[in-house]
């Protein structure tokens, strides 16, 4: 692991509160008045999602850290595992600071494994907030009962899920799914993470996962309901970069937890190597917000320190750990630090997940 990651895995352990604090100065640009306009918030992804539920937190709250309180509207539009959402921002959002963009693991993965779709490069967005988060894998209740009782009784099960593509942070569901030996079917085109739990509502998927977000606000009234089971999440770092169990689901087992139950030894080889490198580049750097390309430094100053005036709420870890989980907020430096983590992967973990794309899917990206 380089040093870039070393340094971030030290500071998320760190933070007991989920928020970091660094960067630009604590008083907003004099000269940046937002009365009476509408800040549109561009999420490229369907309602009732991670990515969604998260702006729909910090939305408000935004409101009111930003000078003169405008509107922040978020505005949904998914299509092509987010790449049609963010390949419009980068098109079209005026650098007016009036378009802001919410990005996830599922916008970051298709830029890094070179998907043709991709018409955007992150390096033109200016960064000002990244968020880390986690996800949990579930099933319904039936088989949730086996699982819990011997994990390997589900090896010979047909499961069936809802997915946004393989290139997309489905990646790593469907990966570590894989490697347990579990027999997974995904129905590729979805157009967020909260049609594949709508799938798993309405029984058409009997297995799904959620990112934190989601899993706290809509997949936690039907554990309560007994509807379903949680099976394991992804993990977290520790500080000197290994996986531990996630902060805001501690009572759940990591993915390398349950591939040692099932398989009796640790997780190593290529596909672990590659697994991880995904995982650190699409849950600790998760879900990031940027101006467009050309917006003035005024401009990122000013929505820097307003996401920083919004972490820094004396009440901010306790109604974010309820809705978006125990994770790192950062903003300023400590954000571009995150973007740098997000969006740059080993090159050998790359080239070994083309050729699982291409072997296990069909999918066939540039080398």
């Amino acid at each position: 692991m380089n040093k870039l990651r070393r340094v971030i895995n030290k500071t998320i352990i760190g933070l007991a509160a989920g928020t970091l604090a660094l960067g630009f100065s604590a008083t907003a640009s004099a000269e940046v008045d937002l009365s009476g306009k509408t800040v549109e918030w561009i999420i490229p992804f369907s309602e009732g999602g991670g990515s969604d539920k998260w702006a729909r937190f910090y939305g408000p709250l935004l409101s009111e850290a930003l000078p003169g309180n405008p509107t922040v509207v978020v505005k949904n539009m998914p299509g092509a595992g987010s790449t049609k959402g963010a390949n419009w921002f980068a098109a079209n959002a005026r650098p007016d600071g009036m378009t802001i963009l919410g990005t996830s693991g599922s916008t970051q993965f298709p830029f890094l494994l070179g998907d043709p779709r991709v018409k955007f490069d992150y390096a033109d967005w200016n960064i000002v907030l990244a968020t880390a988060t986690g996800g949990v894998a579930y099933l319904p209740a039936d088989l949730g009962a086996k699982w819990n009782a011997n994990p390997r009784s589900l090896l010979d099960t047909r499961f069936i899920y809802g997915s946004q593509g393989a290139t997309r942070l489905d990646l790593v569901p469907l990966l570590a799914w894989q490697m347990l030996g579990l027999k997974v079917d995904p129905v590729f085109g979805i157009k967020g993470r909260g049609d594949g739990r709508l799938m798993f509502e309405r029984g058409e998927a009997n297995i799904d996962y959620q990112t934190s977000s989601a899993f706290l606000s809509k997949v936690t009234p039907l554990v309560k309901e007994g509807k379903a089971v949680p099976m394991m999440t992804w993990g977290a770092l520790d500080s000197d970069g290994n996986i531990v169990r996630d902060p805001t689901f501690p009572e759940i087992p990591t993915f390398k937890e349950v591939y040692k139950k099932v398989k009796g030894v640790e997780p190593s080889g290529d596909a672990w190597d590659a697994w991880k490198a995904f995982f650190i580049a699409g849950f600790p750097a998760q879900k990031m917000v940027f101006l467009p390309k050309g917006a003035s430094e005024e401009l990122v100053e000013t929505y820097s320190n307003a996401f920083k005036k919004v972490t820094e709420r004396p009440d901010f870890p306790e109604i974010s750990k309820k809705r978006l989980g125990v994770y790192p907020q950062a903003t300023g430096m400590a954000a571009a630090t995150f973007k740098k983590m997000g969006t740059d992967v080993d090159e050998k973990a790359k080239t070994w997940v083309k050729d699982w794309l291409q072997s296990r899917y069909g999918v066939k990206l540039k080398k």
